[in-house]
């Protein structure tokens, strides 16, 4: 069984707007199924961060001020690129990747998704600090699932 060439078709199936592809070549069948995760609306993780402010009622607004912003829109998600396990760290006795109130780039590896025995380095894909991670290390994860929430620098 070629490894590489599952990794191919598992970044094939993840990429392309497919759930199910089956290839099958003489004594050797691959299956690979992706499912959408359920759709759940939770705002406890981002009420962690901070709670939605209260816009005064239209008759208390004085007049030349304005509302205030709301805080979370600086806030980029990471999720899931796939179904798998959570890992913080490259092995158990490793320091994490990441901590609460770590810097980030584009590059930087925040977790391990492994699935078939296969460990996947997400990388941030943007520039922040990280002021919330909302998976426990070992915890399955979904596709599409927020992993992380960073706020913008």
């Amino acid at each position: 069984m070629d490894l590489d060439l599952i990794r191919q078709i598992i970044a094939l199936v993840e990429k392309a707007e497919i759930s199910e592809l089956e290839l099958e070549e003489e004594d050797l069948r691959v299956v690979v199924k992706k499912y959408a995760a359920p759709v759940a609306v939770s705002t406890a993780p981002l009420q962690a961060i901070a709670p939605a402010p209260s816009l005064p009622a239209p008759s208390e607004t004085k007049p030349g001020t304005e509302p205030e912003t709301n805080p979370l829109e600086d806030v980029n998600v990471i999720t899931s690129r796939m179904v798998g396990t959570f890992y913080r760290a490259s092995s158990p006795d490793a320091e994490p990747f990441v901590e609460m109130g770590s810097e980030v780039r584009e590059d930087t590896v925040v977790c391990i998704l492994e699935a078939m025995k296969v460990m996947n380095e997400l990388k941030a894909g943007f520039r922040g600090k990280v002021v919330a991670i909302l998976v426990e290390n070992g915890q399955p994860v979904e596709y599409n699932q927020p992993l992380f929430h960073i706020r913008k620098s």
